[in-house]
């Protein structure tokens, strides 16, 4: 997946959790769910971008 189509995932995903939350609660089940997706997007953003950059700075 390209960088930025994760990106703009992210801010999707970010952007409908805002609304359900605000609708149902932090804690209604469909908020939860939309925060695991969230998170589970951001880890994926994390193992593919963040990590290399971090493992660059290290062989240095």
């Amino acid at each position: 997946m390209v960088k930025q189509d994760i990106v703009t995932l992210i801010e999707k995903k970010r952007a409908e959790l805002y609304k359900v939350a605000t609708k149902n609660g932090l804690t209604s089940s469909i908020a939860i769910r939309y925060s695991q997706e969230l998170d589970h997007l951001i880890n994926e953003y994390n193992r593919a971008y963040i990590t290399k950059i971090s493992s660059s700075f290290v062989a240095q």
